[in-house]
């Protein structure tokens, strides 16, 4: 018996190499880039809004930056100080939603306690919003039978990785840990349309782990640092964290390092596919920003 259980133990699951999903997607992004710049002399744009001097947000501007850069996406940044008004925001964003040659916006969340983001992303045209958050794209991402104009990029991205890995989603029980707006939800409605059967967890739900063991997939985005142990983790199933939280490490470049809503140590001696962090989710969400807002200028330009 106790040699089944340390062959048990000796298991580790396979992971999932999000920096090589995404860099292939960039690539494929960047080819089609190049032929519409060739065919029609226009390249897609992308504006980002970036309000204050968060760690995190700055690290995941300064990856799109290069994204685009490496894709041959026009790129520009609106930049403004923590102190900033909501009116100043909103001018931004009215300028990049009358400018024809910028096809996506992005609003970099989350945005200082003052500004009214509500407010703020109802701004956002339809057509650019290549986030995916606004209500519209939220209601026709939900409903059956209708297309959004855009899927959320971490959700987005979640899913592809899953494909591109062979998992089986239809029939499959899902269970997303967290309903933000920019994850939880979005996530959850997504696997929906893939036909997984869905259940979410809350801060609110009593014994999360009970309903976790359950789960073939297991998506979890709600920032809690090692929260989903090995016990949470059924044998064999399929893991995505996209939890990042910076812990303090002299030892790293910048001083901290990132680890994951899972405690990747133990649930990857449960599961059979693992999302590392980082590497995992975080750049297809990259990949996924730049895939929609080609998307967004091919719409537009009618380009095939």
């Amino acid at each position: 018996m106790r040699q089944h259980s340390n062959a048990a133990s000796d298991h580790t699951a396979r992971v999932i190499d999000g920096k090589q999903v995404s860099e292939e997607i960039i690539s494929n992004v960047a080819t089609e880039v190049t032929r519409m710049k060739k065919t029609i002399g226009e390249v897609p744009g992308l504006g980002v809004i970036l309000v204050g001097e968060r760690k995190d947000s700055l690290t995941y501007v300064r990856n799109k930056i290069t994204a685009c850069e490496e894709a041959g996406i026009k790129f520009k940044l609106a930049e403004f100080s923590d102190n900033c008004t909501e009116d100043e925001v909103c001018d931004a964003i009215m300028r990049f939603n009358a400018d024809p040659s910028f096809h996506g916006i992005l609003v970099q969340l989350p945005l200082p306690q003052h500004l009214n983001e509500e407010k703020i992303l109802n701004v956002v045209k339809l057509e650019k919003d290549v986030d995916g958050f606004h209500p519209v794209n939220m209601g026709n991402l939900a409903m059956r039978g209708r297309e959004p104009l855009f899927v959320p990029c971490t959700p987005k991205g979640c899913v592809e990785l899953l494909i591109r890995y062979g998992v089986e989603i239809m029939g499959k029980k899902a269970v997303v840990i967290g309903r933000s707006n920019i994850v939880g939800l979005p996530a959850s409605l997504l696997l929906q349309r893939h036909h997984a059967t869905v259940t979410i967890v809350t801060a609110l739900t009593p014994n999360p782990e009970e309903i976790t063991r359950d789960a073939d997939i297991l998506i979890s985005g709600v920032g809690v640092p090692n929260m989903v142990r090995g016990s949470w983790v059924k044998p064999g199933a399929v893991v995505v964290d996209v939890g990042t939280y910076p812990i303090e490490d002299k030892s790293c470049e910048q001083g901290y390092r990132l680890i994951g809503d899972v405690c990747y140590e133990e649930a990857s001696r449960v599961a059979s596919l693992i999302t590392p962090v980082p590497g995992g989710v975080g750049p297809m969400t990259v990949a996924m920003l730049l895939y929609n807002t080609l998307e967004s200028a091919t719409r537009k330009y009618n380009f095939v």
